[in-house]
């Protein structure tokens, strides 16, 4: 039975690294004494090791202990074997070409459907989609498929930003990038804002946190979603 934490980011305003998340972590992971972190979607600037460092200091709150899958010979084996895991974010494109790289896309999708607790922010939610194609991410590496692990039947788009009003900016808002991916595809596809995160228990799929969600539909209207909302019937 699928076991999920989907959240938009790791780190609120103001907050520690996972600090607004670990309640929820300390009851989500209740019975592991370890934990499986993927760094694959770091780009630069900081390493697997210090990646996973961060990850273990937070997870020390908690009494969890993290290992980063880098430090294994075998990374199929290490899921396979993985009380908990958490993908962390970065940019998607590298993590998704990392995880087929290192020939681990599938086996962590059985994993996790199989109930492995799984938490993944930004990126890391990214590919809990039916595809990463709804990132906002440059595509600074090309991933050999954009097809990620279909953990639930739509595609996200974590750090979900409004338009602001009386802006001046001329770009392109996320609402209009997803507009654009729906003139291509019908996935329906749910824009997560920061403090927001879905939790998946079998096929049940919930709205959790402070804030509203916005889902998109191929040419419908968006609608705003109150926390608490079942999304289980969503494809």
């Amino acid at each position: 039975m699928k076991n999920c934490i989907i959240a938009s980011t790791s780190t609120l305003h103001g907050g520690s690294y996972l600090e607004y998340l670990l309640i929820h972590l300390q009851q989500h992971f209740a019975g592991c004494q370890s934990i499986l972190f993927i760094p694959y979607a770091r780009p630069g600037g900081i390493s697997h090791e210090e990646y996973t460092l961060k990850v273990a200091k937070a997870f020390a709150k908690i009494d969890i202990v993290v290992r980063g899958i880098h430090e294994f010979e075998d990374a199929r084996k290490a899921i396979i074997e993985a009380e908990g895991i958490f993908t962390g974010g970065g940019n998607t494109f590298l993590l998704v070409s990392q995880l087929y790289k290192n020939e681990v896309m599938q086996v962590l999708s059985e994993t996790v459907k199989k109930g492995t607790p799984y938490l993944g922010t930004s990126a890391g939610s990214n590919i809990c989609g039916l595809s990463m194609q709804t990132t906002n991410d440059m595509p600074i590496v090309y991933p050999p498929s954009f097809q990620t692990l279909s953990v639930v039947p739509f595609n996200l788009n974590p750090h979900y930003l409004d338009p602001i009003e009386g802006s001046t900016h001329m770009g392109e808002t996320r609402e209009t990038r997803i507009k654009e991916f729906h003139a291509f595809n019908a996935i329906p596809v749910l824009g997560l804002r920061e403090g927001s995160w879905l939790e998946v228990k079998g096929e049940m799929v919930v709205l959790k946190g402070n804030l509203k969600a916005r889902l998109f539909l191929q040419n419908q209207e968006p609608v705003e979603l109150e926390s608490g909302s079942d999304l289980s019937g969503l494809k």
